[in-house]
């Protein structure tokens, strides 16, 4: 693998109940070439120095010892243009789903562009939830037995690893970009603020009930996930929130 293009893929864990499930992504992660853990609100403080946790690493202490943490999932995507939150639940609302094979085309463009790529992996127990989802571009399932689809949070960050691996491995440095080289996309904390601005600016110009809300901001978050904002669209869309507001 181009070790130019790792640092490109941040591996995120969310609320991570078990220490030895930390430490077996650690080893996954090193195995394949990978090295930027993040850890987000675990459930065990200094779950990393669980020893569960090292001995599950197995020599990769020191992606334990180099995770950063964080106190929310906002805090680890920013800078990072696409966002693949991996879980196997539907959803009514959130970001287009799609499949791992897929989701592996979307990095290999993204890395070759030079963009950050996170990877977000949920709770054992629950998974992510909707407002995890709503931090990401898109919702990333890995094709398993219909009647049994549940991974092991390592097992599945494994498998991820390394066909991700094989993916960077078979990019050519003269294949050809997607159609959004180039362009600077908003990455989904901008997306995030945007959408807050604009819930201001519905509720001002009385569009938007707060007492009777339905379900309007979950369908403009599903539709601004599928559309791949770009910064200067947030600029102009925070533009229409903000004479909505004038209004008031």
């Amino acid at each position: 693998m181009n070790i130019d293009s790792a640092h490109l893929l941040r591996w995120i864990l969310v609320e991570t109940s078990h220490p030895g499930n930390v430490g077996s992504a650690a080893r996954a992660m090193k195995t394949m070439g990978f090295q930027d853990l993040h850890l987000i609100n675990p459930k065990i403080q200094g779950i990393t120095k669980e020893s569960e946790a090292i001995a599950l690493a197995s020599g990769a202490a020191d992606l334990l010892d180099s995770a950063t943490e964080h106190g929310s999932l906002r805090q680890s995507v920013e800078g990072c243009s696409l966002v693949l939150g991996l879980t196997s639940r539907d959803r009514e609302f959130g970001p287009p789903a799609i499949d791992w094979q897929s989701a592996l085309s979307l990095i290999s463009e993204n890395t070759q562009n030079q963009g950050k790529t996170a990877l977000v992996f949920g709770p054992e127990r629950t998974g992510l939830e909707n407002h995890h989802l709503s931090l990401c571009t898109h919702r990333v399932w890995l094709d398993a037995n219909p009647d049994y689809p549940s991974l092991n949070l390592a097992q599945a960050l494994m498998v991820c690893a390394y066909t991700l691996r094989q993916a960077l491995q078979s990019m050519g440095v003269g294949a050809p970009k997607n159609r959004d080289s180039g362009v600077d996309l908003a990455d989904p904390t901008a997306i995030t603020a945007m959408l807050e601005h604009w819930r201001e600016g519905l509720e001002a110009i009385g569009y938007l009930d707060p007492a009777n809300p339905k379900k309007l901001m979950p369908r403009l978050e599903a539709l601004f996930a599928r559309s791949r904002l770009r910064k200067e669209e947030i600029d102009l869309l925070r533009g229409i929130a903000k004479q909505m507001l004038l209004r008031k």
